[in-house]
Parts: structure tokens; sequence; C-alpha cells
């Protein structure tokens, strides 16, 4: 690879002010910035492990040799490069010198065309070490982030890259997503992969406030700023500063609160209650809501300036039931976390547990599921039951092996399928279509073979869309 030298430095080492004049020339000549010392110890101050160039040095250094750097700058990051060179070599000092981890060892006198060459081979190798060391430190955090954020619905795949990306950033978010699809969980991912992850989290729900005590637990309060505020209390929003804080349900709070939140997003300064002199913040803020914001400013629960400020970046989280088969990924993967956790035996699952896993509507979504998953764990070695039974406490239709072949069960699983995606699409045929998958023409076979027309939503029998 070629990379552009404009931002890469390399570092010469000599302490003959001459040859660093030399150097410096026909390195720069060749497109690269240069950093000069004369000895080690200066080296090793200009050095890091995320040092961006290669390193040139003679080996006759005044006090600590060149051999000396070299071993030193291995122990700091073994693959930055280093290129030696001397007027005084010999084989076996070449020989040394590239066991000890030298990139090349170039003798004087030498082509000046010659260096330059080898200075770009070794930053080309250096910029790939570090392109390299970036892609797995960006596989880690994704497989950390795929840990958090179970499914392999290409909703979920998409949702982790935005997170991934809208992390290294500090703009204001604000996530959508009905009640247990885990905004909170895309909230503090949103903290742990930025760079902010060394600061604060804060969370509050403001729908689980009462309206009273809203203003306080956001802004704080000075001693004696209201009956029984004995002494100075810090708001959500103030403890929250060099990290994140997240408002949860975010249309319920208050509208007289509303423009005070905003004022702290565009000063980034925070007024006590019963204070006379705002307080400095820097805090990025992520909100949620379980509701369209924009349904919320119509009816008059969210102001339009400030949802403006909210969302420069949006995030919208799933539903449960449009994630394909992330349900049956999310109860296996629950069913084992809990079985750990009370030392249990993972239980296995009937066909008609994952025929339901797959067709039923999950309101709670991925926390309704998890409860489910709990249940079964603990219920398997006293009291096994279908899964089913233990979410809704009724049967469905859908017969067990024990009842028919697997020519039925297959059958009745099909038709559990098709009859829940058009109840979920309110009968509508090309929405059901994009969700199973399924051409026209065999979804309307399928339909009229098992019974099922678009009436199940209340709408008309027929089955053209």
């Amino acid at each position: 690879m070629t990379q552009d030298t404009d931002q890469v430095r390399v570092l010469i080492v000599d302490d003959d002010p001459s040859m660093r004049a030399a150097l410096r020339q026909w390195i720069r000549l060749a497109g690269f910035d240069t950093l000069e010392v004369a000895t080690a110890d200066q080296a090793m101050g200009k050095l890091t492990p995320d040092f961006e160039g290669c390193v040139v040095s003679d080996v006759m250094l005044e006090g600590e040799d060149g051999m000396s750097l070299l071993r030193r700058i291995g122990s700091l990051d073994g693959d930055v490069p280093v290129v030696l060179i001397t007027g005084h070599g010999d084989v076996p000092m070449a020989v040394e010198a590239m066991r000890a981890g030298a990139y090349d060892f170039v003798e004087k006198p030498f082509d000046p065309d010659h260096i330059a060459e080898v200075v770009r081979r070794a930053c080309d190798k250096r910029a790939l070490v570090l392109e390299n060391r970036a892609l797995k430190t960006q596989l880690a955090d994704g497989a950390s982030l795929e840990s958090r954020l179970i499914g392999n619905s290409p909703a979920m795949q998409t949702l982790r890259q935005q997170i991934l990306h809208f992390a290294k950033t500090d703009a204001a978010v604000l996530i959508t997503g009905e009640t247990g699809t885990g905004k909170e969980v895309i909230a503090q991912a949103l903290h742990d992969f930025s760079l902010r992850k060394d600061g604060p989290f804060a969370a509050i729900n403001a729908a689980a406030l009462p309206e009273t005590m809203v203003e306080a637990e956001l802004f704080g309060h000075e001693a004696g700023a209201f009956t029984g505020a004995d002494r100075l209390r810090t708001g959500r929003i103030e403890a929250a500063s060099g990290g994140v804080l997240f408002l949860d349900e975010i249309v319920s709070m208050p509208l007289a609160l509303q423009p005070k939140l905003l004022r702290v997003l565009q000063e980034k300064k925070v007024d006590r209650i019963g204070g006379t002199k705002p307080v400095d913040v820097d805090i990025r803020l992520v909100s949620a809501a379980n509701m369209d914001p924009r349904e919320a400013v119509r009816s008059g629960n969210l102001r339009e300036d400030l949802l403006f400020r909210l969302n420069a970046i949006e995030l919208t989280v799933p539903p449960l039931r449009e994630r394909g088969r992330d349900s049956l990924l999310l109860f296996d993967t629950f069913l084992n976390r809990f079985a750990a956790h009370y030392g249990l035996e993972v239980p296995g699952t009937s066909a008609q547990d994952e025929a339901f896993l797959q067709t039923y509507g999950w309101p709670g979504n991925v926390r309704e599921l998890r409860n489910a998953a709990e249940r079964f764990v603990l219920n398997a070695g006293v009291s096994p039951q279908p899964l089913e039974s233990l979410v809704t406490g009724q049967r469905s239709e859908v017969m067990t092996v024990a009842e028919g072949g697997l020519k039925e069960l297959m059958d009745a699983y099909e038709r559990n399928l098709i009859e829940s995606a058009l109840r979920r699409h309110g009968g509508r045929v090309a929405d059901v279509m994009r969700e199973l998958n399924l051409p026209r023409r065999t979804l309307n076979e399928k339909m009229a073979r098992h019974g099922l027309s678009r009436d199940l939503a209340g709408q008309s029998e027929t089955t053209d869309a």
C-alpha cells in the first residue's frame, strides 16, 4: 500500500548535526515530515505506541547506542519500523540488528534515493500495522456490541453499525421504539463506545417521577431553595458532566421545564433551583421516546424547538415482531444465561415452542421475551409446559409432534405463521408478502388452502391487495 505522506513523520536520531540535516533534506524531498533528535533518550520522548511513521537512527550515538535504542523501541511497540545506519557496520552487526527487530540496515555511504525508498517502505508497513490494529479494535467493539444487541436481522445489523458510527460524535441522539425494545441498552452503548466512556452515564426516566420532582432531579437545587431543601443537591445533568445523560420517556417531561432543558443544550449551563449563578456542564444528551416525537409535537406534549435539539441523530429500534428469526436467537441466548445464573440445565424447546416464538406478537418486545426465557428455565425442572402457556396462559391450535406427523405439524405451523402476519399487518397482503418473502400467487394459494382471509383484521375476505 502507498499512504499519504503529508502527515507521516520520520524520526531521525543522529548526534552529527550535518548528517541530521542531510537526512532531513532527503526524507522531506521524498514527501515525509521529520522530527530530529541527537540522543536515544530524546528519541524515546518523541515516540508513542500510535506513532505513525518510522525511525532512522545511527548506530553510533553519544551515550546509548542505536542497538540499545532499537530494543527500547521494541519494548514500547515492536511494530515501529527502525532503520539503522552506520559507517562501521559489518555482517555480524547487521545480523544482530535484524534479529533484534530492525526493519533494515543501511551502511554509509548510501544513495539518497535508496534511503528514501527504505523509509517509504517502512512507513507503508507501519500504516498497514496501524490499519490492522484499528480493524481488530473495530471488530472487537462490534463483537461486544453484538453481545448486548443480539440479532442477525438486517435491521439489527444496521442499528449496530449506526451505533458504532455515531458513538464517535458528541451530537444529541433521540432513540425511538416501543417499550421493551432496548432503548437504554443502546444509550449505554453510545456511551461505552465513545470518547466519553470514562465519564459518567446518568439515566433518568421522566415518566417515572412526579412532576414536582423532575426539576429538582434534573437541575438540582441550592440549600434553602424550598421547604425541605436543607442542603445543596447536584442534579442529574450536572452529575453527568463529562459523560452522557440519558433521558428516557422525554415526551413526558413537563412542558414548563422543556425551555430550561433547551437552554442547557444551547448554552451548556445549568441553573440550579434557587441558584444565582449558572454552572457549566459538558454533557452528551441521549433521549428516548416510545411514541413518534413528531406526534408528540402535534399533540402539544413536546416543544418543536426542543425536538430539533434532541434529534440531530435519530435511531429507530425495530419491534421484535419485525425481526424475523431474531426471537429464536434471543430466546436461546437468554435460556443459556438464566440456566447458568440459576445453576440449572438448559431446557430443550419443542417445535411448538419455536413456532410460538416466531408467530407471537411479543407486545413487550425483548423485555417480555427475556422474562419468558427466565420463567421457562425455572419451570422446566418441576412443571414443564409449553412456552405459549407460560406467556399467554393458554394453548394455541398448533399441535405437537405427538399429536400428528411432520406434515401435519408443518401445516399447522405454516397456517399459524401466515395468520399471525395477517393480523399484525391489518390484512395488508402486500406487507405480509414482504415479511414472509412470498410471491402473491403462492401466498394466495396457501391462504386458500388453510382457509385464511384478510377479514382476520376486519377487512375484505379477498386476498388481492
